[in-house]
Protein backbone atom coordinates (compact mmCIF):
# COMPACT_ATOMS: atom_id res chain seq x y z
CA UNK A 1 0.00 0.00 0.00
CA UNK A 2 1.43 3.61 -0.54
CA UNK A 3 1.95 6.43 2.13
CA UNK A 4 -1.20 7.68 2.88
CA UNK A 5 -1.88 11.63 3.91
CA UNK A 6 -2.88 13.14 7.41
CA UNK A 7 -6.78 13.15 6.43
CA UNK A 8 -6.60 9.39 5.14
CA UNK A 9 -4.65 8.21 8.20
CA UNK A 10 -7.81 9.74 10.18
CA UNK A 11 -10.46 8.42 7.74
CA UNK A 12 -8.72 5.08 8.56
CA UNK A 13 -8.77 5.26 12.30
CA UNK A 14 -12.19 6.50 12.55
CA UNK A 15 -13.44 3.55 10.37
CA UNK A 16 -11.29 1.20 12.75
CA UNK A 17 -8.67 0.56 10.91
CA UNK A 18 -4.62 0.19 11.66
CA UNK A 19 -2.00 2.93 10.59
CA UNK A 20 1.40 3.65 11.22
CA UNK A 21 2.29 6.80 12.28
CA UNK A 22 5.11 8.97 13.13
CA UNK A 23 5.93 9.92 16.80
CA UNK A 24 9.10 11.77 18.00
CA UNK A 25 10.19 8.64 19.87
CA UNK A 26 9.54 5.72 17.33
CA UNK A 27 6.81 5.03 14.42
CA UNK A 28 3.36 3.50 16.26
CA UNK A 29 0.76 1.12 15.32
CA UNK A 30 -2.16 3.21 15.53
CA UNK A 31 -5.81 1.98 15.91
CA UNK A 32 -8.73 3.33 17.74
CA UNK A 33 -8.04 2.68 21.22
CA UNK A 34 -12.36 2.68 22.29
CA UNK A 35 -12.41 0.32 19.54
CA UNK A 36 -12.09 -3.32 20.66
CA UNK A 37 -12.00 -4.80 17.13
CA UNK A 38 -9.71 -1.80 15.68
CA UNK A 39 -7.31 -2.78 18.89
CA UNK A 40 -7.66 -6.60 18.16
CA UNK A 41 -6.22 -5.43 14.70
CA UNK A 42 -3.12 -3.88 16.39
CA UNK A 43 -2.49 -7.43 18.17
CA UNK A 44 -2.82 -9.86 15.00
CA UNK A 45 -0.91 -7.17 13.10
CA UNK A 46 2.51 -7.38 15.45
CA UNK A 47 1.82 -10.77 16.32
CA UNK A 48 2.16 -9.00 20.13
CA UNK A 49 0.70 -11.71 23.34
CA UNK A 50 -2.54 -9.99 24.43
CA UNK A 51 -1.16 -9.99 27.81
CA UNK A 52 1.33 -7.02 26.82
CA UNK A 53 -0.72 -3.75 27.42
CA UNK A 54 -1.20 -0.82 25.02
CA UNK A 55 -0.49 3.07 25.17
CA UNK A 56 -2.69 5.42 24.64
CA UNK A 57 -2.42 8.69 22.49
CA UNK A 58 -3.83 11.48 23.85
CA UNK A 59 -3.94 14.98 21.29
CA UNK A 60 -4.46 17.15 24.95
CA UNK A 61 -4.22 16.91 28.62
CA UNK A 62 -7.84 18.00 28.86
CA UNK A 63 -8.65 14.43 27.10
CA UNK A 64 -7.20 12.90 29.97
CA UNK A 65 -10.61 13.91 32.04
CA UNK A 66 -12.13 10.70 32.11
CA UNK A 67 -9.60 8.21 30.70
CA UNK A 68 -7.50 8.09 34.13
CA UNK A 69 -7.53 9.12 37.67
CA UNK A 70 -4.38 11.70 37.59
CA UNK A 71 -3.05 12.89 40.91
CA UNK A 72 -1.14 15.78 41.65
CA UNK A 73 2.17 14.07 40.82
CA UNK A 74 0.78 13.18 37.32
CA UNK A 75 -0.09 17.10 36.62
CA UNK A 76 3.16 17.90 37.75
CA UNK A 77 5.09 15.81 34.91
CA UNK A 78 2.63 16.01 32.60
CA UNK A 79 3.59 20.12 33.22
CA UNK A 80 7.04 19.72 32.87
CA UNK A 81 7.29 16.86 30.13
CA UNK A 82 4.23 16.95 27.69
CA UNK A 83 3.69 16.67 24.94
CA UNK A 84 6.89 14.69 24.88
CA UNK A 85 8.87 11.56 25.34
CA UNK A 86 6.85 10.43 28.90
CA UNK A 87 4.12 7.45 29.55
CA UNK A 88 1.64 7.84 32.86
CA UNK A 89 0.42 4.59 33.73
CA UNK A 90 -2.27 5.92 36.21
CA UNK A 91 -5.50 4.11 37.39
CA UNK A 92 -8.41 3.85 35.03
CA UNK A 93 -11.53 5.98 35.28
CA UNK A 94 -14.79 4.12 36.22
CA UNK A 95 -15.78 4.98 32.89
CA UNK A 96 -12.99 4.95 31.11
CA UNK A 97 -14.12 4.46 26.83
CA UNK A 98 -10.80 2.92 26.24
CA UNK A 99 -11.43 -1.18 25.40
CA UNK A 100 -9.96 -3.23 28.09
CA UNK A 101 -7.81 -5.16 26.12
CA UNK A 102 -5.78 -1.82 25.67
CA UNK A 103 -5.22 -2.55 29.16
CA UNK A 104 -4.33 -6.23 28.79
CA UNK A 105 -7.08 -6.68 31.87
CA UNK A 106 -5.18 -4.14 34.55
CA UNK A 107 -7.03 -1.63 36.46
CA UNK A 108 -4.78 1.02 34.15
CA UNK A 109 -4.20 2.71 31.82
CA UNK A 110 -0.69 4.16 29.82
CA UNK A 111 -0.84 7.54 28.76
CA UNK A 112 0.79 9.76 26.63
CA UNK A 113 0.59 13.24 25.16
CA UNK A 114 3.23 12.76 22.05
CA UNK A 115 4.96 15.98 20.25
CA UNK A 116 5.50 15.41 16.84
CA UNK A 117 3.04 17.49 15.18
CA UNK A 118 1.79 15.03 12.71
CA UNK A 119 1.06 12.83 15.33
CA UNK A 120 -0.63 15.16 17.41
CA UNK A 121 -2.66 16.66 13.90
CA UNK A 122 -3.87 12.94 13.56
CA UNK A 123 -5.05 12.78 17.25
CA UNK A 124 -6.58 16.07 16.91
CA UNK A 125 -8.61 15.29 14.27
CA UNK A 126 -9.94 11.90 15.24
CA UNK A 127 -10.96 13.10 18.71
CA UNK A 128 -10.59 10.27 20.50
CA UNK A 129 -7.90 8.40 22.04
CA UNK A 130 -5.41 6.35 20.19
CA UNK A 131 -3.52 3.12 21.02
CA UNK A 132 0.03 2.72 19.35
CA UNK A 133 2.63 0.44 20.07
CA UNK A 134 5.50 0.29 18.15
CA UNK A 135 4.61 -0.22 14.05
CA UNK A 136 6.77 -3.67 14.01
CA UNK A 137 6.69 -7.20 14.70
CA UNK A 138 6.69 -8.19 18.16
CA UNK A 139 9.44 -8.82 19.80
CA UNK A 140 11.86 -7.49 16.78
CA UNK A 141 13.36 -4.06 16.86
CA UNK A 142 11.45 -0.98 17.05
CA UNK A 143 11.43 1.17 13.63
CA UNK A 144 12.46 4.79 13.53
CA UNK A 145 11.49 5.16 10.10
CA UNK A 146 8.87 3.92 7.67
CA UNK A 147 11.05 2.03 5.95
CA UNK A 148 11.79 0.06 8.76
CA UNK A 149 7.82 -0.31 9.30
CA UNK A 150 7.51 -1.54 5.85
CA UNK A 151 10.27 -4.01 6.11
CA UNK A 152 8.58 -5.08 9.22
CA UNK A 153 4.94 -5.47 8.53
CA UNK A 154 5.03 -5.62 5.04
CA UNK A 155 3.12 -3.38 2.02
CA UNK A 156 -0.54 -4.09 3.95
CA UNK A 157 -0.34 -1.63 6.51
CA UNK A 158 -0.89 1.95 5.53
CA UNK A 159 1.92 4.03 6.78
CA UNK A 160 1.92 8.12 7.16
CA UNK A 161 5.72 9.07 6.37
CA UNK A 162 7.00 11.85 8.52
CA UNK A 163 10.95 11.01 8.02
CA UNK A 164 12.81 9.71 10.44
CA UNK A 165 12.13 10.09 14.36
CA UNK A 166 14.26 12.48 16.42
CA UNK A 167 14.39 10.63 20.02
CA UNK A 168 14.60 7.59 18.26
CA UNK A 169 13.71 5.36 21.17
CA UNK A 170 10.20 4.79 22.85
CA UNK A 171 8.87 6.74 25.80
CA UNK A 172 9.88 6.58 29.27
CA UNK A 173 7.25 5.26 31.55
CA UNK A 174 6.62 6.02 34.88
CA UNK A 175 4.02 3.88 37.15
CA UNK A 176 1.75 6.42 39.09
CA UNK A 177 -0.83 4.00 40.62
CA UNK A 178 0.79 3.35 43.91
CA UNK A 179 2.26 5.83 46.66
CA UNK A 180 6.10 5.61 45.04
CA UNK A 181 6.58 6.36 41.51
CA UNK A 182 7.77 3.49 39.78
CA UNK A 183 10.64 3.40 36.56
CA UNK A 184 8.78 0.95 34.77
CA UNK A 185 10.79 1.67 31.26
CA UNK A 186 13.72 4.01 30.55
CA UNK A 187 13.13 6.10 27.49
CA UNK A 188 13.37 9.34 25.97
CA UNK A 189 13.49 11.35 29.26
CA UNK A 190 15.98 10.51 31.77
CA UNK A 191 14.61 8.92 35.33
CA UNK A 192 16.92 12.22 36.75
CA UNK A 193 14.84 14.82 35.11
CA UNK A 194 11.79 12.70 36.09
CA UNK A 195 13.18 12.82 40.02
CA UNK A 196 13.96 16.24 40.09
CA UNK A 197 10.24 17.31 39.47
CA UNK A 198 9.00 14.94 41.59
CA UNK A 199 11.63 15.66 44.16
CA UNK A 200 11.63 12.11 44.91
CA UNK A 201 13.71 8.92 43.53
CA UNK A 202 11.78 6.32 41.59
CA UNK A 203 11.57 2.93 42.60
CA UNK A 204 11.47 0.12 40.18
CA UNK A 205 9.15 -2.91 39.95
CA UNK A 206 9.44 -5.38 42.73
CA UNK A 207 7.80 -8.20 40.46
CA UNK A 208 7.91 -9.79 36.83
CA UNK A 209 4.31 -8.72 36.20
CA UNK A 210 3.93 -6.35 32.87
CA UNK A 211 2.11 -3.22 34.07
CA UNK A 212 3.10 -0.98 31.05
CA UNK A 213 4.69 -1.50 27.41
CA UNK A 214 8.31 -2.49 27.11
CA UNK A 215 9.03 -4.58 30.30
CA UNK A 216 9.36 -8.30 28.55
CA UNK A 217 13.06 -9.55 29.03
CA UNK A 218 13.73 -10.49 25.52
CA UNK A 219 12.82 -7.48 23.07
CA UNK A 220 13.82 -5.31 20.69
CA UNK A 221 15.76 -7.77 19.19
CA UNK A 222 17.12 -8.26 15.28
CA UNK A 223 17.69 -11.72 14.21
CA UNK A 224 22.17 -11.65 14.18
CA UNK A 225 22.67 -12.25 18.17
CA UNK A 226 24.11 -8.87 19.91
CA UNK A 227 26.97 -8.75 21.75
CA UNK A 228 27.97 -5.58 24.42
CA UNK A 229 30.72 -3.99 25.44
CA UNK A 230 32.91 -4.93 22.74
CA UNK A 231 36.51 -4.19 22.73
CA UNK A 232 37.56 -6.45 19.75
CA UNK A 233 35.82 -8.39 16.95
CA UNK A 234 35.14 -12.11 17.35
CA UNK A 235 34.96 -13.20 13.83
CA UNK A 236 32.47 -11.62 11.19
CA UNK A 237 30.54 -9.50 13.06
CA UNK A 238 29.09 -6.04 12.34
CA UNK A 239 30.07 -3.11 15.29
CA UNK A 240 27.82 -0.74 16.80
CA UNK A 241 30.35 2.17 17.42
CA UNK A 242 29.99 4.94 19.75
CA UNK A 243 33.23 7.27 19.85
CA UNK A 244 35.69 6.22 17.59
CA UNK A 245 35.78 2.75 15.93
CA UNK A 246 37.72 -0.04 16.76
CA UNK A 247 39.41 -1.69 13.85
CA UNK A 248 38.42 -5.48 12.79
CA UNK A 249 34.62 -5.75 12.39
CA UNK A 250 33.44 -6.46 8.65
CA UNK A 251 30.79 -3.71 9.14
CA UNK A 252 29.97 -0.57 10.77
CA UNK A 253 27.37 1.87 11.73
CA UNK A 254 28.32 4.72 13.99
CA UNK A 255 25.86 5.85 16.53
CA UNK A 256 27.75 8.74 17.21
CA UNK A 257 31.53 9.42 15.96
CA UNK A 258 31.54 11.97 19.44
CA UNK A 259 30.12 10.03 21.75
CA UNK A 260 27.10 11.77 22.10
CA UNK A 261 24.38 10.07 23.66
CA UNK A 262 21.13 11.71 22.27
CA UNK A 263 22.62 11.34 18.50
CA UNK A 264 23.45 7.49 19.74
CA UNK A 265 19.80 7.16 21.32
CA UNK A 266 18.09 8.47 17.87
CA UNK A 267 19.90 6.41 15.76
CA UNK A 268 20.23 2.94 17.60
CA UNK A 269 17.55 1.12 15.76
CA UNK A 270 18.56 2.27 12.75
CA UNK A 271 21.99 0.91 13.45
CA UNK A 272 20.57 -2.47 14.66
CA UNK A 273 18.25 -2.19 11.72
CA UNK A 274 21.38 -1.67 9.36
CA UNK A 275 23.63 -4.30 10.55
CA UNK A 276 20.77 -7.07 11.09
CA UNK A 277 22.25 -8.77 8.02
CA UNK A 278 22.58 -12.27 6.64
CA UNK A 279 26.24 -11.87 5.83
CA UNK A 280 26.94 -11.16 9.03
CA UNK A 281 27.43 -13.49 12.23
CA UNK A 282 26.24 -10.98 14.38
CA UNK A 283 26.08 -7.50 16.28
CA UNK A 284 28.93 -6.06 18.54
CA UNK A 285 28.36 -3.02 20.37
CA UNK A 286 30.95 -0.71 22.48
CA UNK A 287 30.91 -0.21 25.44
CA UNK A 288 28.10 2.68 26.36
CA UNK A 289 28.07 5.28 29.72
CA UNK A 290 24.94 4.24 31.67
CA UNK A 291 23.75 7.70 32.12
CA UNK A 292 21.10 9.75 31.36
CA UNK A 293 19.76 8.57 27.89
CA UNK A 294 21.84 5.83 28.22
CA UNK A 295 20.52 3.92 30.57
CA UNK A 296 17.78 3.94 28.20
CA UNK A 297 19.61 2.60 25.30
CA UNK A 298 21.07 0.11 27.45
CA UNK A 299 17.78 -1.28 28.06
CA UNK A 300 17.45 -1.60 24.82
CA UNK A 301 20.72 -3.54 23.79
CA UNK A 302 20.63 -5.73 27.15
CA UNK A 303 16.91 -6.92 26.08
CA UNK A 304 18.02 -7.30 22.25
CA UNK A 305 20.95 -8.82 23.65
CA UNK A 306 18.73 -11.68 25.16
CA UNK A 307 16.98 -12.08 21.75
CA UNK A 308 13.46 -13.35 21.00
Amino acid sequence: MPDVTIAEAVDLLRRGEVVALPTETVYGLAADATNPAAVAKIYAAKGRPDFNPLISHIADYAQLAGLALADSRAKALADAFWPGALTLVLPRAAACPVAEAVSAGLPSLAIRLPAHPIAREILRLVGRPVAAPSANRSGHVSPSTAAHVRHSLGPAIPVVDGGPCPVGLESTVIGLTGSQALLLRPGGIPAEAIEAVLGAPLGRPQSAKLESPGMLLKHYAPSRPVRLDATTAHGNEGLLSFGPALPGFAAYFSLSDTGDLTEAAAKLYAGLHALDRADLDGIAVMPIPEEGIGAAILDRLRRAARGR
